[in-house]
């Protein structure tokens, strides 16, 4: 039997993610740095790890209500009514996730119909078209271009509005450019879908990361909005919290409980120990006014600082991200695509960073690199992008060492 022809069309429609290509091949490198992954350096705080470890010796190891436990809801609900002043209720309008990877499944998997649209913003998250695809709708995209910072323009989002529309993704602070939208853009954003039937999803799974006095503004907190919005979010970035796996959905209760109904039939629900490590993350955070996320946030504004102007010092002109923690300079002067360059860089220098078509073919021309690590893994990183600039503009004919070096995967 041959089992490739059993596989459904739209998953093989689909390629495998581009930021992992490179990276089994530096785990066994040594001396590799690599700037690809987009995981904070930081180990989750002390509280809140204790907290987990703590649950785990007093027994509770038991499943939770597939919403979630009524303790972190509440404190979900508090939280984004006091940080970016939109209310929800814990009991019908929230729902805990195993991460906010998760939330966009559910989200698309609760609300499109085979041939149904939905705008997804370019470059942005991998995960966004192949969910849109799984789920069996059709992908739309739409160009975000350096000239706007990167930031989705009104314009450039009427002229792809049709009767198909179900859905648009609205990716801020957005993965991989570290572009911001703010009020004044969101407004704009709001007016082109007023008087349509289009959902929002809004992915703000950034949003304690910004920089320059930029507060985050949720698409839900836009007047006339919430009712048609998803918000999405979680624990992973701002509480370096990663391998914990929780993340949450806030939005209409008939679509909350739309994507409920799918996660508790595949999921059930996520873990009760990150669940709780996830409720001392935001207890603590409000007695502390989230000294930890602040504290965390300086440090990825230092690097960010850093990173900027070491590409654009070296040539590579590098729009300034204003928020999540990635740097995505353009690599055009080079004459080498993203992909090209991404795999010279490697075996040449040992650097991996991740090349900008990775999040769409509008990518091309860029690289993402996140400074979610040491400064000096980024000083070091820096410097090697720079000797292989130099060699490759001595040579000048798109090779280094005389010598085509292409990654086979």
């Amino acid at each position: 039997m041959n089992m490739q022809q059993k596989i459904a069309d739209r998953v093989k429609s689909v390629p495998p993610s581009g930021i992992r290509k490179f990276f089994d091949i530096v785990s066994e490198m040594k001396d590799a740095i690599s700037l690809g992954v987009g995981e904070p350096d930081f180990v989750t705080p002390w509280r809140i790890r204790e907290a987990s470890i703590y649950s785990i010796e007093k027994g509770k190891t038991y499943y939770t209500s597939n919403w979630g436990t009524i303790e972190l809801r509440q404190a979900i609900a508090r939280y984004l009514k006091e940080r970016y002043n939109i209310g929800y209720s814990f009991k019908d309008e929230i729902v805990v996730t195993v991460g906010a990877s998760e939330a966009i499944d559910l989200a698309l998997r609760a609300i499109l119909n085979p041939g149904d649209e939905v705008l997804v913003p370019e470059p942005s998250y991998v995960s966004y078209m192949p969910c849109v695809t799984f789920a069996g709708g059709n992908a739309v995209k739409v160009i975000c271009e350096a000239k706007d910072e990167f930031r989705l323009k009104p314009e450039n989002l009427t002229d792809k509005i049709n009767s198909k529309t179900k859905a648009l993704i609205l990716p801020y602070p957005n993965n991989p450019t570290g572009a911001v939208m703010r009020k004044d853009d969101l407004l704009l954003i709001a007016e082109c879908i007023r008087d349509t039937d289009i959902i929002v999803i809004s992915d703000e799974i950034y949003s304690e990361l910004t920089y320059g006095g930029i507060p985050h503004v949720s698409f839900a907190s836009i007047p006339g909005m919430k009712e048609r919005t998803i918000v999405l979010n979680g624990f992973s970035k701002a509480f370096a919290m990663t391998g914990w796996r929780i993340g949450y959905a806030a939005g209409d209760p008939d679509l909350i409980g739309a994507m409920v109904k799918i996660h508790q039939y595949t999921m059930l629900c996520a873990s009760v120990m990150g669940q709780i490590a996830a409720l001392e993350a935001l207890n603590g955070g409000f007695t502390n006014d989230f000294e930890d996320v602040r504290n965390m946030t300086k440090q990825y504004d230092m690097r960010r600082r850093v990173i900027v102007k070491g590409f654009n010092d070296m040539g590579l002109d590098c729009f300034e991200p204003m928020g999540a923690f990635y740097a995505f300079p353009c690599i055009k002067s080079t004459g080498l695509t993203s992909e090209e360059f991404c795999e010279r860089l490697l075996l040449s220098e040992k650097v991996a960073v991740v090349p900008g078509t990775a999040f769409g073919e509008s990518g091309e021309g860029y690289i993402r690199c996140s400074y979610a690590y040491s400064i000096e893994s980024i000083n070091e990183a820096l410097k090697r992008i720079k000797t292989f600039l130099a060699k490759h503009r001595n040579i000048g004919d798109g090779s280094i060492d005389g010598t085509d070096l292409l990654i086979t995967v």
